[in-house]
């Protein structure tokens, strides 16, 4: 039975990911079947799937969860506000992360895997808390990320971090400020310590490919009456890291220059998010790695980063790591993914499923 990706991605789109997964996982598991592939689904809801045994072992990754709400299903001629001037899918989960997945897919099931290893492993909860990405563990020499990237190959990513710093004083009547310790005005210090963090002597500094890291403060909740010294006060902080910073160093880092900024009679103190899985941490893979280069040429597209933070966090500790896929996060028009007017261009996904399967063989010669 021939695999057509653009047939896969007209069955794949309509498919609700929003509130679960199951569906679409199933299907998954179903077209891996019908091509005489069989699919496991471990513990942590991924599915895996391997062909052939020997070296090099290339992983392909994506995702089959898609941000709410669901976007129906269409097919036809572009319009004038979206980028291409051929057919586009469009609907929720056309680009992000279904219209990767069926060229991943397709290279997965048309590659002879003999002198090589190919596992196609696709998780569960990538838009959440990537506890399936967490969970993987497949020793590969490569990675390709399947994600929006418009055909080019993004060798980088910024990492993302979520804390909170929280600020202690003392109650007392607003009528007598000098009796307590107003934890909502050491707010002052705590914005110049944020914007004063990156310029510190052992900052990670502006990085060749991904520039410098980002620390934004998002969200302030502080005080319980309007007529009280607030004892309290939070703000949530969002940190976009570049190499080598890891989400220990920085908590690190922040933690101490927060106390070096906040008066003394105020208690500071900086806690990471709980999550059920690490955070995404920023990665880089050299422009002259052979997937990277071997790729680029496949798809004749740049070598540039990717612009949200990604599970190929997770494989680059290992392996060189890239990510690549049809379609895009963003065009001239605004927002792409996670958006209502989500789409992806069928002749990108078919070129798409021929550049990584043109790299595979590649890679094994």
């Amino acid at each position: 039975m021939t695999f057509d990706p653009v047939d896969f991605l007209t069955d794949a789109v309509p498919i609700d990911s929003t509130e679960t997964v199951e569906p679409m996982r199933e299907f998954l598991v179903g077209t891996l079947s019908d091509h005489g592939v069989e699919a496991t689904v471990d513990d942590a809801g991924n599915i895996v799937a391997t062909r052939g045994s020997g070296d090099p072992h290339v992983v392909l990754n994506t995702h089959i969860d898609t941000v709410p709400p669901h976007v129906p299903y269409e097919r036809g001629p572009a319009r004038d506000d979206e980028a291409t001037g051929g057919e586009v899918i469009r609907g929720r989960g056309s680009c992000d992360a279904k219209g990767p997945l069926a060229a991943l897919l397709s290279a997965f099931l048309a590659v002879d895997p003999d002198g090589g290893r190919v596992t196609l492993a696709v998780t569960p909860d990538e838009e959440t808390l990537s506890t399936g990405a967490a969970a993987l563990d497949l020793a590969a020499d490569y990675y390709v990320v399947g994600e929006p990237t418009g055909l080019d190959v993004c060798n980088a990513a910024k990492g993302r971090f979520q804390g909170t710093i929280t600020l202690g004083g003392e109650n007392a009547h607003a009528a007598e400020p000098d009796d307590g310790v107003n934890a909502v005005s050491a707010l002052r210090e705590v914005v110049d310590a944020l914007e004063t963090f990156d310029g510190r002597s052992d900052a990670p500094g502006v990085h060749a490919d991904l520039g410098g890291p980002t620390l934004t403060p998002t969200t302030v909740d502080g005080g319980t009456a309007t007529n009280q010294i607030p004892a309290e006060c939070e703000v949530v902080v969002d940190r976009r890291s570049v190499p080598p910073e890891t989400s220990e160093g920085f908590r690190s880092a922040i933690s101490a220059h927060l106390r070096d900024y906040v008066p003394d009679d105020v208690t500071v103190t900086f806690d990471l998010t709980d999550r059920e899985s690490p955070f995404l941490e920023a990665f880089s893979t050299p422009a002259d790695d052979p997937l990277v280069t071997t790729l680029a040429a496949a798809a004749g597209g740049e070598v540039r980063p990717f612009t949200a933070a990604t599970e190929a966090s997770y494989f680059a500790a290992d392996a060189p790591t890239v990510v690549f896929g049809p379609g895009y996060l963003a065009d001239e028009e605004g927002a792409v993914a996670h958006s209502d007017r989500e789409y992806v261009p069928v002749d990108e996904v078919r070129e798409a499923a021929e550049a990584v399967e043109a790299t595979l063989d590649a890679l094994r010669d």
